[in-house]
């Protein structure tokens, strides 16, 4: 292994002079390019066009006894509900089908626990100090929800397998803990899957607060990008097995599958919480677009046919994974002081840079014309006590120009590395 630490500062230097050099050459290519954001390319979007015009004739809008262009079920289709319990192995029953967003129905369900309760218990806005744990690295969107309604994040570190269930098993036991985030397979932005053991433990939990949650947020259920990719066991059945029906709100949805803009998300609840959610529904709207619903169950049909859609999403995305690994492993291949991750799905590819570069790799980028998520994003309040994660996101850009800014990456990371060793 190599190590810019083990060179005196004459060859420090003279190092820093090459690779500024190739840092200027980058800058004059003005170079704009964005991978901040998991978006899936254009490419990905045209797979799933046909949804938007397989409902033509009126009497195609008409499923599960109503006339879905018109008002009712306000907790969704029930065919909808059939195709995510299918993926989820979870009960039909249990499902709540709602907008394009998943990312909206985890908002409103912390929201809905912080102004109604959950499981019989008050509402978290009297319960005073509330504490959430945090696996990190993790997803910047679920910290946020948590640090917009003053929610303290408690840590805990991301594993090979999945999170430190030592950790979260012991934090569990404070009253005061409400929930966890996870993302179980594929997880932002590191890719790691939860081992079946991990996910037992998770479904297993004894916490001291009954009102105390999973948030399985399932994203990346079957973004498998290399072969058959991780296999994630079902939560659902775990934690019924083990006495706790109601641990678990999952979620999940065709945000990466169809249109992020124009997809369908669910919730999948224990009986008595999805009973509780529907009843406050109810209030809340009068119903969710049921033909945006029913459109991607007759075109999607069943989980047998999305994979094999989504193997098509795999050839589109595998090249500029492989681009952005490629590059990695040329630019930074044997150098001691960095590492990254090797994720077979998802969308993200995890970059572990010199403690204390990580937001100056991340100006040096934009300086070259390339736009990465802010360092820091993948921790609670922005706060990465070492400075050293940087999240990248391969799917929306050409394979080329991909390779291009995984190729500044690699400069700025050397760049950054050699200016803290300097001393500059």
């Amino acid at each position: 292994m190599n190590s810019y630490q083990n060179l005196s500062m004459s060859e420090q230097k003279a190092e820093y002079g090459a690779v500024r050099a190739r840092f200027e050459a980058f800058k004059s290519r003005g170079l704009k390019l964005n991978i901040a954001r998991g978006v899936p390319s254009k490419e990905q979007l045209d797979l799933s066009q046909r949804v938007l015009t397989d409902l033509t004739a009126p009497e195609d809008y008409f499923a599960d006894g109503v006339d879905t262009r018109s008002y009712g079920l306000s907790d969704g289709l029930p065919c909808a509900k059939a195709f995510f319990a299918e993926l989820a192995s979870a009960p039909a029953e249990n499902v709540i089908v709602g907008g394009n967003s998943s990312l909206n129905m985890m908002y409103d369900a912390v929201m809905r626990t912080m102004l109604f309760g959950i499981g019989g218990c008050e509402p978290l806005v009297k319960q005073g100090r509330l504490k959430w744990i945090c696996v990190v690295p993790g997803y910047d969107r679920h910290f946020a929800i948590c640090e917009q309604m003053g929610i303290e994040m408690v840590t805990v570190p991301m594993l090979a397998d999945g999170p430190d269930m030592d950790a979260v098993e012991e934090l569990v036991r404070d009253p005061q803990v409400k929930g966890i985030w996870c993302t179980p397979k594929y997880s932002n932005p590191d890719g790691t899957t939860y081992s079946d053991a991990v996910v037992r433990r998770m479904a297993g939990l004894k916490p001291a607060a009954r009102d105390f949650r999973v948030y399985w947020d399932n994203a990346y259920c079957i973004h498998d990008v290399y072969g058959e990719g991780d296999r994630l066991a079902p939560i659902y059945p775990l934690a019924v097995e083990q006495g706790n029906p109601d641990l678990v709100l999952q979620f999940m949805s065709t945000s990466k599958i169809s249109f992020p803009g124009a997809g369908v998300a669910c919730l999948i609840a224990g009986p008595n919480d999805a009973r509780d959610i529907r009843r406050l529904l109810a209030v809340q709207t009068i119903c969710p677009d049921k033909t945006n619903q029913l459109r991607h169950v007759r075109y999607f049909r069943n989980a047998a046919f999305l994979k094999e859609h989504m193997k098509k999403h795999a050839e589109i995305v595998r090249p500029k994974f492989d681009a952005v690994l490629n590059a990695l492993d040329a630019g930074l291949g044997g150098q001691d002081y960095v590492r990254w991750s090797r994720p077979k799905g998802g969308y993200f590819i995890c970059l572990w840079v010199m403690p204390g570069t990580a937001r100056r790799v991340v100006e040096l980028a934009a300086e070259g014309g390339v736009t990465l998520t802010d360092a820091g994003a993948t921790w609670p309040l922005h706060r990465d006590p070492d400075d050293s994660v940087i999240r990248i996101a391969p799917t929306r850009p050409e394979v080329a120009e991909i390779a291009a800014a995984a190729e500044l990456l690699c400069v700025a990371v050397r760049l950054a590395a050699l200016e803290k060793l300097m001393g500059q």
